[in-house]
This record gives structure tokens, sequence and C-alpha cells, in this order.
């Protein structure tokens, strides 16, 4: 039978109810909003308990008049087909139609939950805590076999991003902590000092799935493209103040916006910092920096890029908002100056470094050199990750449309904000990844360790803990295939002067920094 809605909101009820009793925000942010913010997924799970296990069993395992959901699925595996066969059924097998008992939206939300569960992405943990044994087996892959060496395995529980040095140390940021610079032979530094500051403040929603949130956190780390001429180290971090701008005196709270700064390295000591980019203090908000993007790259022209997330108010975030920093790439030239073929450049009110807009949580960004390209990955909402390529001044959607889901289980349609828009004018994924893996970090490869994966991109997650190599061929997804599964959370993945690849990950029991042995 189909469940009720009343049914659905007294389960929500009571699910906020114990959320709010059990809160450890400290942002104001109430947990009874957090709670409702994930009822869809809530609703996806109630509507299959109630309709489908019966056939299906609750884990999707097959019960005695059903098949299992976890095997080849014999009229498809993807989003849309998964859809089709809810939505239409297959009377000669007894699987009948949906169609007239749920609404399009439940259907998909219910195709999303057995996509997730079949994968393992469900919205219980992040995973911090899942039990890390790195394998000490060689993967087999279809163009390279490798090994996982483990580099360092005592870093902070919340890294963020690496960069390996010509000498063959490897400088590293951890999120709440500082820099670090790993020595060839995985000795870890002291916290290098006179870097900006890192708070570690850390607090999380009980309600919510388990994410850590804060604010005034370091980001990326990056070299010059000729930094073993000029030295000159780009470090990406969230400036935070209190009592700086209006609304931070109004809220009495601090408040904070991604700056880029370089400097270089003397010894274990951050020496002649400059500002390369730095927003207006009084656009500085007092979002958490869980969205906030974080992410550097250089192309071959003398331009630095940088991803900013989700850290405005306003309407939508302010991410269609030419006129606020969030939910954008940038570019400015390497020593800070607007380059005068941006896309915004000379525009009035506006932010001249715009490059790309319509982002919700970037959390990769690479540049092709041979391809002379830009690209991107980012966080959709339920499902909806994205692999793009990026174009001057497009926009990529955020918060007016996505192939995903709101948590709450509706569609993500930006008419509601009163934003008009039409859909052709916003670029579409490359890659969608459905169900959501918590895309993170990439590279393009060039690495002669693994010649047959020139070109490919290198991809890290986050919730499912697995790296991939996608291969995409003219701007067109061509196959993904999983390199690795069952590793803690991928944060950074980089490769090294020599081409050997690394991969940071993150843990609650301490991060590590792993590296690829191709075996012969």
């Amino acid at each position: 039978m189909k469940i009720m809605r009343s049914q659905i909101r007294s389960f929500l009820s009571i699910t906020a109810l114990v959320a709010a009793s059990n809160s450890i925000a400290q942002n104001d942010l109430l947990p009874l909003e957090e709670a409702e913010a994930y009822s869809g997924i809530t609703e996806s799970r109630l509507i299959f308990r109630e309709n489908c296990a019966v056939c299906h069993g609750e884990n999707l395992e097959g019960a005695t008049q059903g098949t299992p959901l976890r095997e080849d699925l014999v009229h498809g595996e993807s989003m849309d087909e998964i859809i089709a066969s809810i939505t239409d059924g297959y009377e000669t097998t007894g699987m009948p139609s949906w169609r007239d008992i749920f609404a399009p939206v439940e259907i998909v939300g219910l195709a999303m939950y057995i996509l997730e569960t079949r994968n393992n992405v469900g919205y219980a943990t992040s995973n911090y805590d899942a039990p890390l044994e790195i394998p000490n087996h060689v993967f087999d892959t279809e163009h390279h076999d490798f090994r996982l060496e483990t580099v360092v395995k005592d870093l902070e529980p919340l890294p963020f991003s690496i960069a390996p040095l010509p000498d063959g140390r490897i400088l590293v940021t951890e999120k709440t902590h500082g820099v670090r610079i790993i020595s060839a032979d995985g000795k870890k530094s002291e916290l290098v000092a006179d870097t900006p500051t890192a708070y570690d403040d850390i607090y999380r929603l009980e309600s919510r799935i388990d994410i850590e949130r804060g604010m005034g956190w370091l980001f990326d780390i990056d070299l010059h493209p000729n930094y073993e001429e000029n030295g000159w180290v780009y470090l990406y971090h969230s400036d935070r103040c209190e009592g700086c701008n209006q609304i931070s005196r109004e809220e009495e709270r601090a408040v904070s916006m991604n700056r880029l700064v370089r400097g270089r390295l003397e010894g274990e000591r951050w020496v002649d910092q400059e500002v390369i980019w730095q927003a207006p203090i009084e656009d500085y908000f007092f979002a958490g920096d869980v969205g906030a993007g974080g992410r550097v790259a250089f192309d071959n022209r003398g331009h630095v890029f940088f991803s900013l997330g989700l850290k405005c108010g306003g309407q939508g975030g302010g991410i269609q908002d030419l006129a606020t920093p969030c939910g954008k790439i940038h570019r400015v030239n390497d020593d800070g100056s607007i380059p005068q073929d941006n896309p915004y450049y000379g525009g009035e009110d506006v932010y001249e470094s715009i490059y790309t807009y319509g982002h919700r949580s970037p959390q990769g960004l690479e540049y092709d050199v041979i391809n002379e390209e830009l690209w991107g990955s980012e966080h959709g909402p339920r499902g909806g990750d994205e692999i793009n390529r990026l174009l001057p001044g497009e926009n990529y959607g955020w918060p007016l449309y996505s192939l995903g889901l709101h948590y709450d289980g509706t569609r993500v349609n930006g008419r509601d904000l009163g934003i008009p828009f039409e859909l052709a004018d916003i670029q579409q994924p490359v890659v969608d990844l459905t169900p959501s893996p918590a895309v993170s970090s990439f590279i393009i490869s060039d690495s002669k360790q693994f010649p047959n994966w020139n070109g490919d991109f290198i991809v890290g997650s986050l919730k499912l803990r697995t790296l991939f190599r996608v291969d995409i061929e003219n701007n067109r997804f061509v196959e993904r295939e999983i390199l690795a599964d069952g590793l803690g959370r991928i944060r950074d993945v980089e490769q090294g002067f020599d081409g050997s690849i690394y991969l940071l990950i993150e843990h609650g029991a301490g991060g590590q920094i792993l590296k690829l042995i191709p075996e012969e």
C-alpha cells in the first residue's frame, strides 16, 4: 500500500524533536531545520520500505517473491532506466507500474535511493571513521597495475591539500592547524611558522550527516609554474575576523571569506607574503567553510584560477549575482592584477575576477595544458555531482538547475527564487556522477610512470572512498573505471615532478599520504 503523507510528517516531526534535544551547533542553525532539510531522503527510504521491500528486501537483498536489486539489473542500471522501470513496470514478470501511485518527483527520489543503496553512498555517515586499512595487494586495472605505499600516516584528521616539491618533499595543509613539510622519507615537520591563521573550533550538527563545520580554515596549496626559479608558493585560505563589518557587529559573530596569498619558504618559516586576491571586508559572511570550495590552478599563460563556493548570503546564496564573489571560479594574473580579457572586465557592480559562475560546492580545479581548457568538479545536492569544462563567462546552473534533487525531495527549480533563466543558457556537466560519490580533487594525468593514463582524469571521492579513472575525449564522457575502492576519504590527488601520483586521505584517526607504485 502507499505510505500516507501524514505518516511521513509525523516521523519527521519526531526526528526533528530528537535532533533538537541533541544540538551542538554554535552558529544558531537549528537542528530542527537541518532534519527537515533531509526529509526527502527519509521519505524515499520510507516509501521503499512500505512498498518495495516486500519484494526486494529492506536492504535490496531480495525476497521470496522478488528479485535482489544489488545484483545486475535486467532492465538497466542508470538513473533514467530505473525511473522507467518504476514508472512503467513489467507486467509479465509481476512488477507493477507505480505511475498512478507516486508523483514523478517521488519516483525520482525512489530511484535515487536505490542507486545510493546499491553504491553504499547513503547519508547516515560521511565515513570519517570507517575502518581504514591500506591494502597491500596489487590493484589490477585496465591499463596499469599498481600498489599503494604509505608516505606518512600521522597527519591531523582533516588535511586538505598537498603540493609535491621538486626535491621529493611534500607540502600539506591541515585545514584547522596549518602547513607542514613532509620529508622525502616520510617525516613531518612542525607547523610552518607565520602562515595565515588556521582556526580549530570545529563543530558538528548531530541532526545532520557527519560533516565537520567551522570558519577560518586553510585550503589549497600550490606551486607557481616557475617555482624552481621564483620560489612562489600560493596558499588559499579562509580569512576570518570579528567585528570587522556590519553583519559581524550586528550578529556578534565572526565572519570569513576565501583569500589567496603567496609567499616563500625559508626553512620552516613562511616569508614574503603578498595578497593576490581578497574580497572587500563588507562581503565577508558567517557561512561555514564546509562548502567554501578552495582549489587553485594555473594555466600556461600567467593566470591563476581559484574556486569559491557557498559563503555569501542573499538570494540563492548570491551565486547568480555577479556582484558577489561566491559560487564562482575566478581568474587573475599571477601577481593579482585582473586580466583584461576576463569576461566581466570593466563591468560595473561586478567582480572583474569572475571567470564562470553558478557553482554550488567546487571540489577540484585543473587546467589541461595540452588542450588549453579549465576543468572543475563539484558537489551537487542529492545526486548531481559533476565534472565540468569551464568556459569563460558561462553559467553552470546552481541554484537554478541541477540533475540532482534538493535534500527535501524537491527538484532544483530556480524559478521559485524569482530569477529568470533559460535552460539552454546553462552549461550541462560533461560527466554526471549520480548517485553522488562526494567527488573531490582530480588530476589530468601526464605521468610517465602511468603512460596509458595520459590525458585521463584521476578522480578522488570522499564518502565513497574510491579512486576513479575517467576518460573524456573531445569533451565527451567515454568511460569510468574504479582504480581502487574501500580507502579513506580521498581529499586530494596530485602528481609529483617525477610523475608520482599521490593521494591525500582524511580520517578520524589521522590523515595519510599514499603513493601509487606502478607494477612492471
